[in-house]
């Protein structure tokens, strides 16, 4: 299965790249590629900008890489109880290349924090916002308290919540036999 992993946000050590990058390399024999959005900086959306200059080629070269995987494991981080300022500009230009530009892609649709809530508010945001864009979710987790249920040479160390991320996980799994 090809998967690839995306961290809402463009922070160096982005927790939610951390913590989708840990995701995606449970889903045993997965090929996972890790899409930095670093990688694909563009200007802050405008239509008079678009009319001008068109579509930045960064905006149709991410929607490629994302439309080659059967699934996409996200973790958005929060911000405000939205999506952070760089990953809804990426979304806005990818819905210009492409209305529907999820295109059917699986999405298994996460978000962590340090705090109690795990981004529960994007993930509210995202699994009302990504089906109009023809994304199928085929999951979510949030993951709260980061700093306290994980570890980066163990990986998530509460049980309860592991147990449930690996039942995510197997339910996700079936849907590619």
């Amino acid at each position: 299965m090809k998967i690839k992993v995306l961290g809402g946000s463009t922070r160096k050590n982005s927790i939610n790249k951390i913590w989708a990058s840990y995701v995606a390399g449970l889903f045993e024999g997965g090929q996972v590629e890790v899409l930095d959005l670093n990688d694909y900086k563009m200007p802050i959306y405008d239509e008079d900008y678009e009319q001008e200059h068109g579509v930045p080629a960064a905006a149709v070269n991410l929607l490629e890489k994302l439309q080659e995987g059967e699934l996409l494991v996200i973790s958005l981080s929060e911000h405000n109880g939205s999506y952070t300022a760089a990953f809804k500009n990426t979304f806005d230009w990818l819905s210009r290349v492409e209305s529907k530009f999820f295109n059917g892609i699986r999405v298994f649709l996460m978000a962590t924090s340090p705090g109690s809530r795990g981004g529960i508010g994007v993930l509210e945001a995202a699994r009302s916002r990504f089906p109009i864009h023809g994304a199928d979710i085929v999951g979510h987790f949030s993951l709260p308290f980061f700093n306290d249920n994980f570890e980066l040479e163990k990986g998530l160390i509460d049980k309860q919540l592991k147990d449930k991320l690996l039942k995510e996980i197997d339910s996700i799994k079936h849907l590619f036999k």
